[in-house]
């Protein structure tokens, strides 16, 4: 079985990476693709590495943009990244863009 994890935000690595550890630490295959909607250092790399989460597969770049816009181009992107990859099982957490386009993805 196959999971993506869609994260694009600081609370969604955050929340998202015991889960990652527990999937890692069980073998499980896993794909993680991030939206971008946090795209500095700050934001969201310096917990890439504070919480040793792996870099992701995908990156889509997205950056700032209106609620509409930000939202409609992850849509697109995951849903492209999906239909390639086709996992059984797509993880979203939170209340972002990211996981309004995340979950609607498939």
């Amino acid at each position: 079985m196959r999971t993506a994890i869609v994260i694009g935000t600081r609370p969604e690595i955050v929340k998202m990476s015991p889960i990652i550890r527990e999937i890692r630490r069980k073998k499980l295959d896993y794909l993680v693709i991030h939206s971008g909607q946090h795209h500095d250092y700050e934001m969201d790399g310096v917990f890439f590495k504070d919480l040793n989460f792996p870099e992701p597969e995908y990156n889509l770049n997205v950056g700032s943009g209106t609620h509409a816009n930000q939202t409609a181009k992850i849509m697109i992107g995951v849903e492209n990244i999906l239909m390639k990859e086709e996992p059984d099982v797509t993880l979203v957490q939170g209340d972002t863009n990211t996981v309004l386009a995340g979950a609607s993805g498939r």
